[in-house]
């Protein structure tokens, strides 16, 4: 069984502040927003409730590894077809593992937030 991460985890978002400091569900709720499209900024549901914030960020992050992950293993097949040169190709994979490195950050971050804040690390939770 694996050791449960924790704000001293390199996988805690530096934007965040520690659990139970001062103001610090709202640093969480910023950082979460951030990472999903700007559309979300205007469902108040989402945004004045930041355990919903950090699943749907979550899922969001989800479906965009997905997306990355088809796109890396479609592109020496689909890519060509497209009349796109070998080397662009190459450029392209390397940057989607890029990519992939990145969001599986971000999701492990929006993970250790979210359940940060469904224990309570809060000043207050708001209805």
């Amino acid at each position: 069984m694996s050791q449960p991460l924790s704000t001293a985890s390199p996988d805690w978002p530096c934007q965040v502040k520690s659990p139970g400091s001062h103001d610090w569900e709202r640093s969480a709720a910023r950082w979460l927003r951030d990472l999903l499209p700007a559309r979300y900024a205007g469902y108040s549901t989402l945004t004045r409730h930041p355990v919903l914030l950090a699943r749907h960020a979550q899922l969001q992050l989800q479906h965009e590894i997905r997306a990355v992950r088809v796109a890396m293993q479609t592109s020496r097949t689909e890519l060509p077809t497209l009349g796109v040169a070998e080397t662009v190709i190459e450029n392209t994979i390397r940057l989607y593992a890029v990519e992939l490195e990145q969001l599986g950050r971000l999701a492990r971050g929006a993970r250790l937030v979210g359940d940060a804040l469904l224990t309570g690390g809060g000043t207050h939770r708001r209805r």
